[in-house]
């Protein structure tokens, strides 16, 4: 559903919006009001929200990095 924000306060039978309000509106109704003066659209596609929830990311660590055996001892 596309969202417009308000720019000059709207009322009418049944909604009161105020200036900087963002709203949600059906498309073609969402295009009357983003006219540039009462309202401008913000997105025009619905935001898309993932099926499931990320694993939380977790670094690996590396071995630990063995000494060199000093040299000339034998």
């Amino acid at each position: 559903m596309p969202r417009i924000r308000i720019l000059t306060s709207v009322a009418g039978e049944g909604f009161s919006w105020r200036a900087g309000e963002e709203i949600d509106l059906p498309g073609a109704e969402a295009a009357k009001w983003a006219d540039g003066v009462r309202a401008e659209l913000v997105r025009s596609e619905p935001l898309e929200t993932p099926e499931q929830q990320p694993a939380a990311e977790t670094a690996a660590r590396r071995p630990a990095r063995r000494k060199a055996a000093p040299r000339g001892t034998s």
